[in-house]
């Protein structure tokens, strides 16, 4: 008897899985899409890349496999046009899937960035967004000029001691010195000591899960990650202590007591009802310090990755900052904004090795009730369907970019208007429309300053042997990093990476400024 009640049992799950993966397979709204057929039926395909850190590339191969778009998880669809860009993300209907929430602090408390209310969102990042307009820039500026010139003084010493600099290290110092700065007007000093370096391994691997979960939201349920991170509690619990005390003790002072992020929200953002921790304010401190820190990191360590392997364009960089100024005080945001080279320079690192290099999924607002059809580049789009632009596929397209692997500034300054119109429809480093990245003019001016200050002080190039070659291609490695030219990412939802290890040394005597 009981193994008849097995064997009916073992029947009626093996029909039902065979009736279940025909669905998926021949009859579900998205099944007339290719894709990977593991991807068809569970989000665990993504899951799996994304723990590879490498569902960028393996999206872009996808897309070369199948055409441009694909079905990348059983509700899921991925583009790589320009037209889906603008279809997806300047699309006053879309807004951001529930998952988002895994990329929150507490996966309770909703900030700017994972938002899906419309409302809530622009009012938050009208917020937030007064602390990095282009106009509050220009009043933080000597103290981000501070942390520049700290940045320079820490290459000095390692040009002196002939030491290469990771600059994949010492760009996020820098970056995530001046995100404290600019949030509470806090000295993080990991430019210049360890204490608080911990941090960066924290947020590492809190950022890896964060994109584990957005692409797989079942798994959080399974609570893998906490067996995975028992071993970092005590590290994480440090890092909340300080988060704790840098909000604390800018809380102690008055609220225009300092050009930061917290004299714009003070009054507006809760922080005491349920506990600071679980506060709206944590909530958007925690991922501003994030992200402010993370796109400038791969925007200055991709730069000088191209610029260190490409001497046409390192020489006529250094001719335009050291014909431009004549000395190192006359270089500011202002007076950059006419460098046009500098900004082609840093526009093509970011089209090639992108700060978010993977997909920025969305889907319809919950209530939308247009009676129009949801249409991305031609394709009307099922109901409860999830899309997204792969942005390493858009921005490695021979349709917008020409010789698309070639680190070429020259594309944004000397191409004609249509070719540098057709190019800048396709790039997306900071995202577009109502959800982009609010902290675009910081980078750029951060970038900038940092670029033209090292080149105003030193000459640099690639480490040399081993040291030399941490962050290229290499053949052997992964499909898709085979190209020695490549700074490699590895996605996270932002970037993480590796050097380049350059040599600094110092040119005339102009160091003599640093000291």
């Amino acid at each position: 008897m009981a193994t008849m009640i097995v064997y009916y049992a073992l029947s009626i799950l093996t029909s039902y899985l065979l009736l279940w993966a025909t669905y998926q397979i021949f009859l579900h709204p998205l099944s007339k899409y290719p894709g990977p057929l593991v991807a068809k039926f569970s989000d665990i395909y993504s899951a799996f890349y994304s723990y590879k850190r490498r569902l960028h590339l393996t999206t872009w191969n996808n897309q070369r496999k199948y055409g441009p778009v694909v079905r990348q998880s059983p509700n899921k669809l991925v583009f790589s046009s320009a037209t889906a860009v603008l279809d997806i993300y300047k699309n006053d209907r879309t807004t951001k899937p529930a998952a988002y929430m895994a990329l929150g602090p507490g996966l309770t408390t909703y900030n700017v960035f994972s938002a899906r209310d419309k409302h809530l969102h622009r009012a938050r990042r009208q917020l937030i967004g007064q602390a990095l307009t282009e106009r509050s820039m220009r009043t933080f500026e000597p103290i981000m000029i501070e942390q520049v010139d700290i940045f320079c003084r820490n290459l000095l010493s390692q040009s002196q001691s002939s030491t290469p600099a990771n600059m994949s290290v010492q760009t996020r110092r820098l970056g995530l010195n001046i995100a404290g700065l600019l949030a509470f007007g806090y000295d993080l000093r990991l430019q210049t000591s360890d204490d608080n370096r911990f941090m960066e391994t924290v947020m590492d691997t809190g950022t890896f899960f964060s994109n584990l979960w957005l692409q797989f939201p079942a798994g959080r349920k399974l609570r893998i990650a906490f067996l995975m991170l028992s071993p970092l509690r005590k590290l994480r619990e440090k890092y909340l202590g300080l988060m704790e005390n840098m909000m604390t003790s800018r809380m102690s002072l008055p609220k225009d007591a300092k050009h930061d992020l917290y004299s714009f929200v003070a009054e507006a953002l809760d922080a005491k009802s349920d506990g600071l921790r679980q506060s709206e304010l944590w909530g958007e401190a925690n991922m501003f310090l994030s992200a402010a820190g993370g796109t400038v990191t791969t925007a200055l360590s991709a730069t000088f990755f191209y610029l260190s392997r490409n001497q046409d364009a390192y020489k006529k960089l250094a001719h335009e900052i050291r014909s431009t100024f004549a000395s190192s005080s006359e270089i500011h945001g202002t007076a950059l904004a006419g460098c046009t080279f500098l900004r082609a320079c840093i526009d093509e690192a970011m089209r090639l090795s992108p700060p978010a290099p993977g997909i920025l999924w969305r889907d319809l607002a919950p209530g939308d009730d247009s009676s129009q059809p949801f249409v991305v580049d031609g394709h009307v789009i099922p109901p409860n369907t999830v899309v997204g632009v792969n942005t390493y596929s858009l921005h490695h397209s021979e349709d917008y970019f020409p010789n698309a692997f070639a680190y070429r500034p020259e594309r944004w300054v000397s191409s004609s208007d249509e070719e540098k119109k057709i190019s800048r429809e396709a790039f997306a480093p900071f995202s577009v429309g109502s959800r982009g990245c609010a902290g675009k003019a910081m980078a750029y001016l951060e970038s900038s300053l940092v670029l033209a200050k090292s080149l105003w002080y030193f000459d640099f190039e690639s480490a040399s042997g081993e040291l030399g070659e941490v962050g290229a291609g290499k053949v052997g490695l992964e499909e898709g990093r085979e190209r020695k030219g490549e700074f490699q990412l590895y996605d996270t939802f932002s970037s993480s990476h590796d050097g380049p290890y350059l040599k600094f040394v110092v040119r005339s005597d102009n160091w003599k400024d640093l000291e």
